[in-house]
């Protein structure tokens, strides 16, 4: 099939791209860097600078929109977080709108979200179907999904994959975290309660797959592991694999001073589980942290 696919140089998009190539499928991505997309694949995929390019002759049967600033990379002034909802919303809805101009319409939309949809819920047990607390990152989902549902008065079906914390290896929340605890420097943060949902990459893929795969998905889906765990038993975890200690807590109000109004991201607790993935029979091949955490950093 050819795909239109949207971040496809960030830590998942590279590792989805490259499932994608082993399954044969032609893959066109759309990148201000185009440099960056053939430094990486080279002449397996076709670079895309600009929506407008796109011309009636072309068709794509799956779009992928994963595309988004970094959301965590700097401080969330005024100004940043404009950039990262117009990273993610407008986007989002120049796909939708070249979608309504393709004379042949793609038959998917798979568009990136985060559990960050939900808010800052303690230990209440989340499925796609909870409320959600208003904060900006919950604010910032909710408006990106809606974005991309207007993709439906098209015919697209849409599938919205609702990410956790990705756990892989060389990026995402690992690349972080592996320094300081290898240097004995680990612990938990805050008071350490706070829930911790996470997936392994390799399942993350596997949900993106079967959303290819399986015509009768459609919606929002939980992209996390059916364990999820607290940020104390996740340091607790990491500092045994890694065989350090993991002793060195770093006190919430510290965490307030350095990031601001960023610190939700860590401090806040979102207990979600994959309810509708279960109910329609994904089966995971990483459900517990230790067993994920092995295969990736052993």
């Amino acid at each position: 099939m050819n795909i239109l696919m949207t971040g496809g140089t960030g830590f998942i998009g590279r590792a989805l791209i490259k499932s994608l190539l082993d399954k044969e499928h032609k893959i066109t991505v759309l990148s201000r860097t185009p440099e960056k997309v053939y430094t990486l694949f080279a002449d397996s995929v076709i670079a895309l600078s600009d929506l407008q390019k796109i011309t009636a002759a072309d068709h794509f049967d799956i779009i992928i929109n994963l595309a988004g600033a970094p959301i965590f990379d700097q401080r969330w002034t005024a100004e940043r977080k404009k950039i990262i909802r117009d990273s993610r919303i407008k986007l989002t809805e120049q796909l939708v709108r070249t979608i309504a101009t393709m004379p042949q319409k793609p038959a998917l939309l798979i568009s990136g979200s985060a559990i960050g949809y939900y808010g800052d819920q303690g230990d209440s047990e989340l499925t796609e179907q909870s409320n959600s607390r208003p904060d900006f990152s919950q604010q910032l989902c909710a408006d990106w999904e809606q974005a991309a549902l207007q993709a439906e008065k098209y015919g697209v079906r849409v599938c919205l994959i609702r990410t956790g914390l990705v756990l892989g290896a060389n990026g995402g929340i690992l690349q972080r975290m592996l320094l300081p605890f290898k240097l004995g420097l680990g612990g938990r943060l805050g008071n350490g309660r706070q829930w911790m949902s996470w997936i392994h990459l390799h399942d993350w893929i596997a949900i993106a797959q079967a959303m290819i795969t399986n015509q009768q998905m459609r919606g929002a889906y939980n992209a996390t592991a059916i364990n999820p765990v607290t940020n104390q038993e996740f340091s607790k975890a990491l500092g045994k694999i890694l065989n350090r200690p993991a002793c060195l807590p770093l006190p919430a109000f510290v965490l307030q001073a350095l990031l601001g109004e960023m610190s939700a991201l860590v401090l806040g607790s979102q207990k979600v589980v994959p309810e509708r993935l279960v109910k329609q029979g994904f089966e995971f091949q990483f459900s517990h942290l230790q067993h994920a955490l092995t295969d990736i950093v052993k």
